[in-house]
């Protein structure tokens, strides 16, 4: 099969379109003929040398991906060679297959194209786990969501809107600010002028943050939230390391988590399994109503992978970029 090398971690150029091995499903696994496969900046992150894959994971890069199954490991039950599907990927998604752990595949939505439906895994699964499943977002509270326009923001915007949480977001462009504005976000901040913490407390404060930033964000969000209220951080965008200051958590009574995705076990409490099987009890019937939708910058031909990560690097994306067979 042909898949996406990195020859060398380096600018997107050191993307190149070669053959590799053809993947093989061991027990409890599917082989999927990929249709399509999504961008994420862990991907980015990987290219660069700086985010490696966990230990047994393809080295080909590419965190979902959606297409048919074309064969079933040993031991598989619940799926049919044919079955149209999306997957979260440890590795592997921009190649022509893949195998990956049965848990770990989804029914491919109804009413939402198969191409479109490789944008949705990581993302729905990323949401999902911090904001339900760890900070326990509820009707009638208050979601900050930061970068609001991208694949994780809008997914983000629309997961609370459904679930009946009030949303404000930040977002660059005037482009951008108008997306999340039409997702149902209220209000909408622009990182680029506006003082979030001011806007945010002036609205009662938030009872939970979803955080891309990490260190440069961790004092003010801490200030943004209400009593109670949840930090759930999933980037590192604005650096690794803050002053944490306790004392203000400790009045306030807040909670923050640090969860990544990938590096989990399949199984277990905090695997993915659980996650997937939770995402798709409860978040597809609300995908599959309509009130939570995949939302396309840009199609790039997969061989041009290359071509997807500069458009990321470039910023001002408003929502997913796929790379499509």
């Amino acid at each position: 099969m042909y898949a996406i090398s990195i020859r060398e971690p380096g600018e997107p150029d050191v993307l190149e379109w070669t053959e590799h091995p053809d993947p093989r499903p061991g027990p409890g696994e599917v082989l999927i003929d990929i249709v399509a496969s999504a961008v994420n900046r862990a991907d980015l992150s990987q290219r660069q040398g700086n985010y490696p894959p966990p230990k047994g994971a393809s080295e080909i890069p590419g965190l979902e991906c959606s297409g048919t199954i074309a064969e079933l490991g040993e031991g598989v039950t619940g799926w049919q060679v044919g079955d149209e599907v999306c997957a979260l990927l440890a590795g592997g998604g921009y190649a022509e297959r893949v195998a990956v752990p049965a848990a770990q595949v989804l029914p491919k939505p109804a009413g939402v194209d198969l191409v479109d439906a490789a944008g949705v895994p990581e993302v729905a699964c990323t949401v999902w786990s911090n904001v339900v499943m760890e900070a326990g977002l509820r009707s009638g509270q208050l979601l900050l969501v930061h970068g609001g326009a991208g694949g994780i923001g809008t997914c983000a915007i629309q997961i609370g809107k459904a679930l009946g949480a009030r949303v404000a977001t930040t977002a660059g462009s005037a482009e951008s600010r108008q997306l999340c504005a039409d997702l149902g976000a209220d209000p909408v901040i622009s990182y680029r002028d506006e003082d979030f913490v001011a806007v945010v407390k002036e609205a009662g404060g938030a009872d939970v943050i979803l955080d891309n930033m990490g260190a440069s964000y961790l004092d003010r969000n801490l200030s943004a939230l209400a009593p109670d209220g949840h930090l759930a951080v999933i980037g590192l965008q604005g650096g690794r390391k803050a002053e944490l200051d306790m004392g203000k958590m400790l009045v306030k009574r807040l909670h923050m988590s640090v969860l990544g995705l990938r590096g989990r076990p399949v199984e277990g409490p905090n695997g993915k399994a659980a996650i997937v099987a939770d995402v798709r009890e409860r978040l597809w019937p609300l995908i599959e109503a309509g009130k939570v939708r995949p939302l396309v910058h840009a199609r790039v031909p997969m061989r041009e992978a290359a071509r997807a990560h500069a458009m990321l690097e470039a910023g001002d994306v408003r929502g997913k970029i796929l790379l499509v067979r």
